[in-house]
């Protein structure tokens, strides 16, 4: 265990995976928090779920969205991964000296038109001003809470040869906030896939009872989500380079600055393992919402008992990923 904090265990690679391990699970228990993107929780004869947040992006406003969209919407979507439908919603402000009041008042604008946008209520909230140079301009944390509605769910009962789907095309908002920042004299046209997508995924849940697991890939991109579930449940997962969505825009930049886009942050993308029976309903009913128009399957499960998941190369060689190693521009949330 390191003795200092980096920035590299922010990136959602394996320093965030030991850093979650060694530090919050240890002192605050496991339960089902390394499962899902929210805790399952019963309150009376109610079960609910709870997620929690903090958002940290530079600059707060990039192609797409701002740091208020991605703060609802980041929210959203691990509440509805999760199978809860969302509902209430809190958020909490830490504000730098000087920032401009007209901004702070466009990224609330943007928050409250995002949280109308899904339904969900903003219930509470709390705002703190720290010194000049403390933040970089405004950090968000939010509290999510949902309802479990949907009857099928996420069952967590995989078979071989479930389906993996990826919802769109990925690391688009990885390049889109990467290039905002003008620092490299790159100018991409690419909007950032920021977006809620609980829509979308309901009518996967209400569709169809062979929904197994469902993630967004944000931190750490495609390829350390799917390690984490592997590894979760022991499952042996293949996908297929060539399966892979990635805009030729994303293509252009990864070639020229040597990222991957499998490693790229995402924050309007899901990936749902679903049985091979349901596999083209949930494509076709991905492909009815605009966030979902380019949902594609790119992989399955081939077995059990080992934690692994397998990249099939054009030349069909296999290679083993692993997650996301050290920083990675930029920090995206």
């Amino acid at each position: 265990m390191e003795k200092y904090i980096s920035l590299a265990h922010g990136d959602g690679g394996e320093l965030s995976n030991r850093l979650i391990k060694d530090v919050f699970i240890e002192a605050f228990g496991d339960g089902n928090a390394a499962l899902f993107d929210a805790a399952s929780l019963t309150i009376s004869t109610h079960r609910i779920a709870v997620t929690t947040d903090s958002f940290v992006i530079k600059p707060v406003f990039f192609p797409g969205g701002s740091i208020g969209k991605l703060a609802i919407a980041g929210t959203v979507n691990d509440l509805i991964v999760s199978g809860a439908k969302p509902a209430f919603l809190t958020c909490g402000f830490v504000i730098e000296e000087g920032f401009p009041i007209s901004d702070l008042k466009r990224i609330v604008t943007d928050m409250a038109y995002e949280a109308k946008k899904t339904g969900v209520t903003i219930v509470a909230g709390d705002t703190k001003v720290v010194e000049r140079g403390s933040a970089d301009g405004v950090y968000i944390n939010t509290t999510g809470i949902g309802t479990y509605e949907y009857n099928s769910g996420c069952s967590l009962e995989f078979e071989e040869g479930d389906a993996i789907i990826v919802s769109g095309t990925i690391g688009d908002h990885g390049i889109a906030v990467l290039t905002a920042r003008g620092e490299l004299g790159i100018s991409v046209p690419i909007d950032s896939d920021c977006a809620s997508l609980d829509k979308m995924l309901a009518g996967v849940l209400t569709s169809t009872d062979g929904v197994r697991i469902m993630r967004d890939p944000t931190r750490g991109g495609l390829a350390t989500t799917l390690v984490e579930i592997a590894e979760d449940f022991q499952l042996t997962m293949k996908i297929n380079e060539l399966d892979l969505p990635v805009k030729e825009e994303v293509h252009g930049v990864c070639d020229l600055l040597g990222f991957d886009p499998m490693y790229l942050a995402n924050e309007g993308k899901a990936i749902i393992v679903v049985a091979n029976r349901d596999k083209d309903k949930v494509i076709d009913i991905l492909r009815e919402f605009p966030e979902g128009r380019d949902a594609v399957v790119i992989g399955s499960i081939i077995g059990k008992g080992k934690g692994q998941l397998l990249l099939e190369t054009p030349l069909g060689s296999k290679r083993l990923l692993t997650r996301l190693s050290g920083t990675m521009f930029p920090r995206i949330c």
